[in-house]
């Protein structure tokens, strides 16, 4: 534990005392990447652009931006030839690349080794304090995570990577809270254990410092003034190894939102997979789908999976989804219907690798909001780092204007299910084959 404590002796410690740090101004807004030719009926619902949250936030920084990435390719150096739509990566980058010259501390936590490190390799010139944390080699995994911490007040939690494509070609998801410090530090002490994993020769410690204590859990959410609403909140973490004292796991959350759940439970992800997908041999994990089977034939809970339908996607999905709708016929008569959300692409725009695509990861019940950074299989929560952000508002205060995170989410939800680009669940669906 030596070694271990001398990698900790250069990290900031924050402490904080939750109901001080977060006043009655923290605000929450829902943020979305639409891919170019995805189009909407003119009444749906809209959101901020992931790509204006991001420029605003990197505007109104004024002494540090934390980056938790599983990589970063903000430029369509990786594309045969220059691609017209990549000019918003580009400025995120540009951005990024001046905040050391404004006296900003930048400091990214990203998945190493990185196919292409010509971004990172950039920023660290220019000052930036990069880690490339080795997860693989501590736990089998990877730092799958996205999320950035600015000013330890405003955080930024979703689907989108540091990518140019999550701004224009992917469809993505994700939150921006403002002015919650409470938050933000327990969202740093996350951060804080990327950062000391980066180190050279870094290790796993049996128990995990007490500085980076989670400040919020399922058991005890912070309780706070979101948007003039009374709301619960608790940050969310996998995999257990990279949970320190009072962190839920980030599995647990989300079996326990399902189990929460009394009328209906709505999921949107790329991947649903009831499998360990990169265990050899494969094995099956019941986990997820379990719950979600209770929820239906046991309790009747409505339940909804919209699930990303695409070439990359594991042709085993189909059938495992298939398995679950077939339990809505009768007799049985569970409630469990399931679509696929199918981003379409014109001949060019398939020639862009790993876009166009539905990358949401989020589930919205009657109850709470669910949002996360990985995807639903086993490898995820066992091995790979990730992070989600579990609301419960049930309810906006009298005369408000702005619905609750739940509302909202809940409405995207319907917009996408009964959207054009959603087509009813086959064994071998077209959008999965092959070019």
């Amino acid at each position: 534990m030596g070694q271990w404590q001398l990698a900790w002796s250069h990290v900031a410690i924050l402490w904080r005392d939750p109901e001080e740090a977060c006043s009655s101004q923290c605000s929450l807004v829902l943020v979305e990447s639409i891919p170019v030719g995805l189009d909407y009926s003119p009444s749906s619902p809209r959101h901020l652009p992931i790509f204006q949250a991001w420029m605003d936030l990197l505007d109104a920084a004024n002494h540090s931006v934390d980056i938790a990435a599983f990589y970063f390719t903000l430029r369509d150096s990786d594309t045969q030839e220059k691609e017209t739509s990549s000019w918003q990566g580009r400025q995120v980058l540009e951005k990024l690349r001046d905040l050391p010259s404004r006296g900003i501390k930048l400091s990214i936590a990203v998945n190493g080794p990185q196919k292409s490190d010509q971004d990172t390799k950039e920023l660290a010139s220019k000052g930036a304090d990069i880690k490339y944390v080795a997860l693989e080699s501590l736990t089998g995994g990877i730092v799958h995570t996205k999320f950035w911490v600015v000013d330890s007040k405003h955080i930024y939690i979703g689907s989108a990577n540091m990518d140019w494509r999550s701004l224009t070609q992917v469809k993505e998801l994700g939150a921006v809270l403002y002015n919650c410090s409470c938050v933000a530090s327990d969202l740093h002490r996350i951060f804080t254990m990327y950062q000391a994993l980066g180190g050279q020769g870094a290790s796993l410690p049996k128990t995990w410092p007490a500085y980076v204590s989670a400040q919020s859990s399922l058991t005890h959410p912070l309780k706070l003034q979101l948007s003039g609403s009374s709301a619960e909140l608790y940050l969310s973490s996998s995999p257990p190894a990279l949970c320190s004292t009072g962190r839920t796991p980030d599995l647990t959350a989300i079996v326990s939102t399902i189990q929460d759940a009394q009328a209906f439970i709505y999921i949107s992800v790329m991947d649903y997979v009831p499998q360990c997908t990169f265990c050899q041999p494969k094995r099956f994990w019941p986990v997820i789908d379990d719950a979600l089977r209770a929820a239906a034939c046991n309790r009747r809970v409505k339940v909804r999976l919209l699930i990303s339908c695409w070439q990359h996607s594991d042709q085993s999905m189909f059938l495992f989804l298939e398995s679950l709708s077939v339990l809505s016929q009768e007799p049985l008569g569970c409630p469990i219907e399931v679509k696929l959300f199918v981003v379409p692409a014109s001949a060019k725009q398939k020639l862009i690798p790993f876009s166009r695509v539905n990358h949401n990861k989020y589930m919205v019940t009657d109850r709470l909001a669910y949002i996360g950074t990985s995807n639903w299989s086993e490898d995820y929560f066992t091995n790979t780092a990730g992070v989600g952000l579990i609301i419960n508002q049930s309810e906006a205060a009298p005369g408000a204007s702005q619905l609750t995170l739940r509302e909202e989410l809940e409405a995207v939800f319907h917009r996408d299910w009964s959207s054009a680009y959603s087509q009813a669940l086959s064994r071998k669906p077209s959008c999965a084959a092959k070019n």
